[in-house]
């Protein structure tokens, strides 16, 4: 009995992440824009490789008819356009909603456009999540929907992610060009972040599992995790101003990691070291900081 309930609590967090690397995970969409005052329109477009994105694009609230710019979300792993609700996965987590953030933009000024990548949320399934590369797709996407609209100016264009959201933007803006600024969030690589969340959620037989797991995954077309080279892809980010966040205290990610990217980054601030004891209290810097994440727009777009 006690090899079957050890086994059962290994086997089952074992297989919740495998199912997670594969097809993602749909958290449900816990609140509004409505509720924070801000006006929304349900928006359908696009990826570059013709995957269905869902979202909501926010106008600003100052009003007017000229172009004005706007700040791209692009949400973690596995979370949604508002972010993450505690509780919806088996990663330890805490709630992030980027909708107070989106409220402070748009009262300076910006539009925004929060959307659900490809495998998360409202949108399609291409199975399976790769971490930044293919989602970089949808990124792109996001940008070419942006620059048809009247209402956008597609010379100031901006962009925050985070965790995935972050590596998303590493691999999609030299594809985008010109993204004038972006914030990314905890950036982390795979080879990093993987065998330590493996450690974390399953114990010690973690990191073997995920060697046994790793080969499935790329027989269905997911990338090697020591190939997703976000140090490499930082290099042709070219003139786009990046700010760069990390938590000291992220138990699945390392400053050392963090500081590699932004070393390689050619326009990149010095990397922000957000106090922190978890990973998710490195997030919390942008509700902790709005007034600060809206100077750095606001001076570069």
């Amino acid at each position: 009995m006690a090899l079957g309930v050890a086994a059962g609590r290994i086997g089952y967090p074992a297989a919740s992440l495998t199912r997670m690397m594969f097809a993602g995970l749909r958290q449900p969409l816990w609140g509004s824009p409505q509720a924070f005052g801000l006006a929304a329109e349900e928006v359908v477009f696009g990826a570059s490789d013709g995957v269905i994105l869902r979202g909501w694009f926010l106008p600003h609230a100052i009003g007017g008819s000229t172009p004005a710019p706007t700040i791209v979300f692009v949400h973690g792993w596995p979370w949604n356009r508002q972010g993450n609700q505690a509780g919806q996965s088996l990663l330890p987590d805490r709630t992030i909603d980027f909708l107070p953030l989106a409220q402070a933009l748009g009262a300076a000024g910006f539009h925004t456009l929060l959307f659900d990548l490809r495998n998360h949320g409202q949108s399609d399934s291409a199975p399976p999540v790769t971490f930044g590369v293919h989602e970089a797709r949808d990124f792109i996407g996001a940008v070419e929907f942006l620059r048809r609209r009247r209402d956008v100016d597609p010379q100031r264009i901006g962009a925050i992610g985070f965790s995935m959201g972050a590596n998303t933007l590493i691999y999609g803006i030299p594809r985008s060009q010109p993204i004038r600024a972006a914030i990314a969030v905890q950036p982390t690589s795979p080879a990093v972040f993987a065998p330590r969340l493996a450690r974390t959620v399953i114990g010690p037989s973690g990191p073997a599992m995920l060697h046994l797991v790793e080969p499935l995954y790329r027989a269905v077309g997911g990338p090697p995790l020591a190939q997703i080279d976000l140090v490499r892809a930082a290099e042709h980010l070219g003139e786009t101003r990046m700010l760069y966040v990390q938590g000291t205290g992220d138990q699945l990610g390392t400053v050392a990691d963090a500081q590699a990217i932004a070393w390689a980054t050619p326009n990149a601030l010095p990397l922000v070291r957000h106090p922190s004891t978890e990973r998710f209290g490195g997030y919390l810097y942008v509700h902790e900081h709005t007034d600060q994440i809206v100077r750095f727009l606001n001076e570069h777009l």
